[in-house]
């Protein structure tokens, strides 16, 4: 799969106004990649105790963690995700401390109920991987 690289915040399909829904937050994570997306929505990012709709996901995800908790907060984070919403993994680049293997991924967003679609570098340090629902919504697990 190729990758591309970019500045912007614009690959993630986040719109002005978005309300964006970050998940698994910690001190390691992308604070200028933060500030673009902000910037780009307007709004700042909600963290996973909000309950409303949101318009799209980041969910930051690093090797060593349990694959079935990233199943497990895929399916969290899609209860909150309105139809159609971005739904993006973004993980450390390969070489740096806490990259993820792809089959990870792939294997707990199968689990979930998604399929992963094509990665995308969106910092010196951290790639995307967009996810989308089985289907646009049908298979997805019962929880």
């Amino acid at each position: 799969m190729e990758s591309t690289t970019s500045n912007a915040a614009s690959e993630f399909d986040f719109k002005p106004e978005d309300i964006i829904q970050e998940w698994l937050w910690d001190d390691d994570v992308d604070a200028d990649l933060r500030e673009r997306i902000s910037a780009l929505t307007g709004t700042d990012l909600v963290d996973e105790d909000y309950d409303g709709v949101v318009d799209g996901v980041v969910l930051w995800w690093r090797d060593g963690d349990d694959e079935d908790e990233l199943a497990d907060t895929i399916v969290d984070a899609e209860a909150t995700r309105g139809e159609d919403a971005p739904f993006w993994i973004v993980t450390p680049k390969p070489g740096r401390e806490g990259a993820a293997s792809s089959f990870t991924i792939q294997n707990a967003a199968k689990n979930a109920g998604m399929n992963v679609a094509s990665p995308v570098t969106v910092s010196d340090n951290w790639n995307g991987v967009r996810l989308v629902s089985f289907g646009n919504g049908k298979g997805r697990p019962e929880r």
